[in-house]
């Protein structure tokens, strides 16, 4: 079911048994960010869904922001469970997603990145395709708005829709399928949607080689591709966590991004700053396919 309208937020609720979806956020030191994600959040009708916040700020955690708090509250009252968790220290981005991922006991897991911002029907439109598709992953690439009157056809030039069923593909740097990573910059699937002229409610999944900020996974699907538990041999400063759990599971059960992208991305500066260790060059060592 949707979400309780205003005239009931003041009504008695019980908390619901089961939702649809988890949607998992991991965040730190962005209180104004995290705000706009869950007022994004607020605006999502169906399927029911519940929001499980890990903050590793270093000061006060995120929600104490009197924005963010307002947006949890108007989550609880619309009958979204929202659980509030701090985790440190922080040892990692993987490890912050697999300390997430064991929070979730839905169906369907939303990993959503603290400074993404979702149009109204973006999460049911997800899972929709998802269910209909019946791959491991589907997603939203983030869109910064600010490139809306920079199309670059060099960098969608390798879009390719999916036609029929979506099926396991093996991605590696170097390999067939690593050129697509260049669509997901800018502003770029804003434009080939309105290339597409996409009808209202329409979607289309497409080819990917992975997605970040905006991730929606069948949970087993990822727990079986062994989720984010490579963290362990990872120092605790890396990045591209998301890659190597998207290409495991892309490998066992495929994957797709989905058109047209209902996220936007804030453009805030980004808070991973050391990427001097690429967790395919550790995990994945075993080279190109």
């Amino acid at each position: 079911m949707g979400g309780r309208s205003s005239e009931q937020w003041a009504r008695q609720q019980d908390r619901p048994d089961t939702v649809a979806v988890d949607v998992l956020v991991p965040t730190c030191n962005r209180p104004a960010e995290l705000a706009v994600t869950l007022a994004g959040l607020a605006a999502q009708h169906e399927p029911a869904f519940a929001v499980v916040i890990s903050d590793q700020s270093a000061g006060q955690p995120a929600w104490e922001h009197p924005a963010a708090t307002a947006m949890v509250r108007v989550l609880e009252a619309q009958g979204r469970p929202v659980s509030l968790l701090r985790h440190l220290p922080r040892r990692g981005l993987a490890e912050h997603r697999q300390f997430l991922l064991d929070q979730s006991t839905a169906d369907q897991c939303l990993f959503l990145d603290d400074d993404v911002w979702l149009e109204p029907g973006a999460l049911e439109r997800l899972s929709q395709a998802l269910e209909e598709l019946q791959c491991g992953f589907v997603g939203m690439a983030p869109q910064g708005l600010s490139f809306l009157d920079d199309p670059r056809p060099e960098q969608t030039a390798t879009f390719e829709a999916w036609d029929g069923p979506v099926t396991p593909e093996r991605i590696r740097q170097g390999a067939p399928g690593f050129e697509r990573w260049p669509l997901h910059s800018a502003a770029n699937l804003s434009h080939i949607s309105a290339e597409l002229s996409l009808r209202p409610g329409q979607w289309v999944p497409y080819r990917v080689a992975w997605l970040g900020g905006c991730v929606l996974y069948r949970r087993e699907a990822l727990n079986d591709a062994g989720g984010f538990r490579f963290w362990s041999s990872l120092p605790a400063d890396h990045a591209g966590e998301d890659v190597v759990a998207q290409w495991q599971v892309m490998e066992r059960c495929g994957g797709a991004g989905i058109l047209p992208s209902g996220a936007v991305h804030l453009e805030s500066p980004t808070t991973v700053t050391d990427r001097q260790v690429e967790a395919r060059d550790v995990v994945l060592s075993e080279g190109p396919a």
